[in-house]
């Protein structure tokens, strides 16, 4: 089983900064395409970012240019850097990773990001 654990939340005021981590078990998390996703009350859960194994990011058009999504192999550990928050941003937000195309998903439980003055 992989196991991914999720930390870094917090409350910001708008503006600021946040790093998530999200800390992979197993020993095939380089092979893994990781994402983080985000969800708000009341709202489904979205895509914020991805990173294949070749490190090719993607991101979601609300919050392309304000984050980064990075992975550490050695560390077993994917990142996302949170820049210039929004009230908007406020979710909890987790991780997610997946071997094949279509094999299983693996979810964290979430870290909680508040923007509010």
């Amino acid at each position: 089983q992989v196991q991914l654990v999720e930390s870094g939340g917090g409350l910001v005021q708008p503006g600021g900064s946040l790093r998530l981590s999200c800390a992979a078990s197993g020993s095939i998390f380089s092979i893994a395409s990781m994402g983080w996703y985000r969800q708000a009350p009341g709202k489904q859960r979205e895509l914020v970012a991805t990173i294949t194994p070749g490190v090719s990011r993607n991101y979601a058009d609300s919050v392309k240019g304000r984050f980064t999504i990075s992975r550490d192999n050695a560390k077993n550990t994917v990142y996302l850097q949170l820049n210039s928050l929004k009230p908007e941003d406020t979710a909890v937000y987790y991780c997610n990773g997946r071997v094949v195309p279509y094999g299983p998903e693996y979810w964290g439980q979430g870290t909680q990001v508040t923007v509010s003055s």
